[in-house]
Order: structure tokens, then C-alpha cells, then sequence
């Protein structure tokens, strides 16, 4: 319940966050995704690199 009025109070500061993500060599919006694109996109994992790979 908290972050609920956290957000309502702040509503107003709020902007959208466009998310791109590179497909076939170029950028795209993830917004501009069909379902089945959008589905896989967030099956998708995030590959960090170790700092001390050496």
C-alpha cells in the first residue's frame, strides 16, 4: 500500500521510459514489439561481464 501513495503522490514528476533494444544490428523500441516479441524479450537474459575476468 505504501508505494501505491509513494506513486500517486508522485505522479505529476513521472515521466515514460522508452526501452530500446538492438535487433539485427539497429535499435528498437521495445514498445513497438508484437506480444510474441514482447514475451521473449523478457525471457531474455542479462549478461554481466566479472570485473576481474583476467
Amino acid at each position: 500500500m505504501e508505494k501505491i501513495k509513494l506513486l500517486e503522490k508522485n505522479m505529476e514528476k513521472r515521466t515514460k521510459c522508452i526501452v530500446y533494444t538492438r535487433v539485427m544490428g539497429y535499435h528498437r523500441p521495445v514498445e513497438s514489439f508484437n506480444i510474441g516479441k514482447k514475451g521473449e524479450h523478457k525471457q531474455r537474459v542479462k549478461f554481466t561481464e566479472p570485473k576481474n575476468c583476467l
